[in-house]
């Protein structure tokens, strides 16, 4: 169980394998970038494709001097826009077949065996955030005796390729700053690709990393994929039971240790305390992440390691999976790997319960009883693919956000007329009295059963 029995299977055509160790990351992003004959070949394929272009233009610029003077002034005009067209349209292809490596953030990469960073190495943020905190007692780190969180979604910044996405992410977002506001939790809801060799599921890392070193108040920042929304509008994610740990994540030890699952841990939901350890991590996360070769090739290594995992390039939750994994003894001690309640719910399961919750439950549980997130994975609102039916996710999303939409109304005397309808009604009737039916329906004074207390 554990380190002891893993092995990472060595590929000699890629070279990137992640054992045990510090120099894995370097290993690993060094032996798949582009090799320099490679790179040589493609610029001289695209030196003779500028070649045959100038020839080819030259020739169109021939030819119209010698005929455009038997024509009129409009139409040589328009066989000049021609010729712009033409020569544009091939400028066009020929940098859309060019090396993507070669230039990054619009130079030219001097050295393409350098290991991929999130940035300047910080080797003292503990003593750094410390003495911020100590000179800025304006901006403390614990609020009402709770620890500062931070909760952090987004979305890609193109609209989405069905306007009926963007909906969705508009009602996720709506969700997830009503329980920010009941929580006295902050929110940040990101549209930028902070960097692009980090775009798809690993844009989260720099985000997280910029958010940590401009946010030194802040204690634990929360990352929430935007397909997630919170159905437990009452449930408090129990912090202090994490005082020993910087990483907290929904997932189970089996599968992560027994079994070594692709799916052992799930990154749609998950807290990282701010401090020196989260951001070593982020450094040891990241080099699997750039775009193209490197992800590709990382891809392979996490197919072959993790259980269940089909073929296609790296992505964030495999990557962390195997690197807790193949560096256990040096990450694991602080991180906690939640289950007892739903830090991340898969949807599928239990967005046709709801009314069976309802019926014999209560919001405040955050487990199987009443879901404290219910995690659209596999859907892909905003995408023009999924691995589910969009009619059917569609759905289930409405139902979701309702479900959850229904203990925000109550505070104000209304519900969905049902888990399908965006229609509402009144619950209760209007009153000169009505601070006396506060306590009543705030949802927040409410003592619960089995509520994050119990988890503790």
């Amino acid at each position: 169980m554990g380190q002891d029995n893993f092995t990472p299977q060595k590929r000699s055509s890629s070279g990137l394998p992640t054992t045990t160790g510090t120099g894995t990351s370097a290993r690993a992003a060094s032996a798949v970038r582009v090799l320099p004959r490679g790179r040589q070949i493609q610029k001289t394929f695209n030196n003779i494709k500028i070649t045959i272009l100038c020839g080819f233009v030259t020739i169109l610029v021939l030819r119209g001097t010698i005929g455009v003077g038997n024509l009129g002034s409009s139409e040589a005009d328009a066989v000049n826009q021609n010729l712009i067209e033409e020569t544009n349209r091939i400028l066009a292809e020929i940098r859309s077949d060019s090396d993507p490596d070669e230039f990054i953030n619009g130079t030219q990469s001097s050295n393409p065996n350098v290991t991929y960073t999130l940035g300047p190495k910080i080797g003292n943020w503990d003593a750094e955030r410390r003495r911020w905190l100590q000179s800025n007692p304006e901006f403390p780190s614990l609020v009402n005796g709770k620890p500062r969180v931070l909760l952090v979604t987004g979305s890609p910044p193109k609209p989405c390729d069905n306007p009926i996405g963007d909906h969705y992410l508009l009602k996720a977002i709506k969700n997830k700053i009503d329980y920010c506001r009941i929580h006295g939790i902050e929110i940040v809801y990101n549209l930028a690709h902070l960097d692009m060799e980090l775009a798809g599921y690993w844009a989260k890392l720099p985000l997280i990393r910029k958010l940590m070193l401009s946010h030194p108040e802040v204690e634990w920042i929360w990352w929430m994929d935007s397909d997630a929304m919170f159905t437990d509008m009452v449930f408090e994610i129990p912090l202090g039971k994490y005082e020993k740990h910087n990483l907290v994540i929904h997932g189970y030890p089996d599968l992560l240790f027994d079994q070594k699952s692709w799916i052992a841990l799930n990154t749609g939901s998950f807290l990282f305390r701010n401090c020196q350890w989260s951001l070593d991590l982020l450094d040891a996360w990241a080099p699997m992440g750039p775009k193209g070769t490197i992800r590709e090739e990382a891809g392979k290594v996490l197919t072959a390691n993790l259980k269940g995992r089909p073929a296609f390039e790296a992505d964030d939750q495999s990557a962390l999976i195997y690197l807790l994994l193949s560096q256990k003894d040096l990450w694991m001690e602080k991180v906690f790997v939640e289950n007892s309640y739903y830090l991340h719910g898969y949807w599928a399961g239990l967005v046709d319960r709801y009314e069976e919750m309802i019926e014999k439950y209560h919001p405040g549980l955050g487990d199987e009883r009443w879901p404290f997130v219910t995690h659209f994975v596999g859907c892909k609102p905003c995408g023009s693919y999924g691995d589910y039916p969009v009619e059917r996710c569609l759905s289930s999303m409405e139902r979701a956000f309702n479900f959850a939409d229904n203990q925000v109304l109550k505070l104000y005397g209304f519900r969905h007329r049902g888990l399908l309808s965006p229609k509402i009604k009144r619950i209760r009737n209007e009153t000169a009295t009505p601070l006396e039916s506060v306590d009543q329906f705030d949802i927040r004074r409410h003592p619960v059963q089995g509520s994050s207390g119990s988890h503790s």
